[in-house]
This record gives structure tokens, sequence and C-alpha cells, in this order.
């Protein structure tokens, strides 16, 4: 489980400044069928943040606490350099292509509706023990709708 504050302070710490309430859950997005299949078993998950000017990927693990991290390890997207961004709906997920200069990232996150039955949901869980109530579902649209605005 991590906080929101969590991720601020992890951001925070790097030099960037998170724009709140625009973090979510994100993993990197199978291409294929057998993808997916193998992709039900991968537990890597990601903090996708917005910052003032740029899109900030940290490793989930870096949010447990009391754990060190080297800077290296968190990916960062300048907003200047983003070509695109396209938002489609695969099954129970969002799909999030962000086009750069130099390359396509493709992530998945989770449909807020179910969150709270699924990772989403028990990662961004606001009570321990519960996913009744996660700040991915609060931040979903919200985020969304900002990335959508980068084009």
């Amino acid at each position: 489980m991590a906080t929101e504050k969590k991720v601020y302070d992890i951001i925070r710490e790097i030099g960037l400044e998170p724009n709140e309430g625009n973090c979510i859950i994100v993993k990197y997005a199978p291409h294929n069928l057998s993808s997916k299949i193998l992709d039900f078993f991968n537990s890597e998950f990601y903090v996708l943040q917005l910052c003032q000017n740029e899109i900030v990927l940290i490793p989930f693990n870096l949010m447990k606490m009391n754990m060190t991290f080297k800077k290296e390890e968190i990916l960062q997207i300048l907003y200047s350099s983003i070509k695109s961004v396209e938002i489609t709906e695969d099954l129970l997920n969002y799909v999030i292509s962000i086009t750069t200069d130099t390359d396509t990232i493709r992530l998945s996150t989770q449909q807020k509706e179910l969150s709270n039955l699924r990772a989403s949901g028990s990662l961004s869980a606001k009570k321990a023990g519960t996913g009744l109530e996660n700040w991915h579902k609060d931040n979903l649209d919200r985020t969304l709708e900002e990335l959508k605005k980068l084009k």
C-alpha cells in the first residue's frame, strides 16, 4: 500500500513538483493475447504521476516504507518530448499510448469501477487492509483527462 503523500514525497525528493490528484497505478501494456496471459501473472506495477513539466513513472517497489532509491530508477518523460497521447479502452483497462520524439510507451491502467476488487485498489488503498477507498479510483478520470491534453 502506498499513500499519495509517499508518492509526493518521492517526487519532491528528486527535485520535481507533483500535480496533486494526478497519480494512478499502471503497468506496461501487453501487445497481444499471449502477452495478456503472461501479464496476468506479472506484478510489476508503477505509479504514474503528472508533474509540472513531466510525467514520472515510479516502480511500485519504491513506494514501500523506508526504501531507498536512486533517481535513475524513476522514468521521466518531459512534456516537451511528447508528440501524442492516445487512450483506448481494453476490456477492464485503459491503454495509454504516449508517443515521444524517440519511442512509444504503452501503459495499462485498471478502470475505476472494479478497482476495489483489483490490484489498483489494494495498492492504492487509503486505509490498510481495505481497497474500498483508493486514490487510484479518485484520480483516474482527472489524470486521464490531463493526459489527453498533452497531445
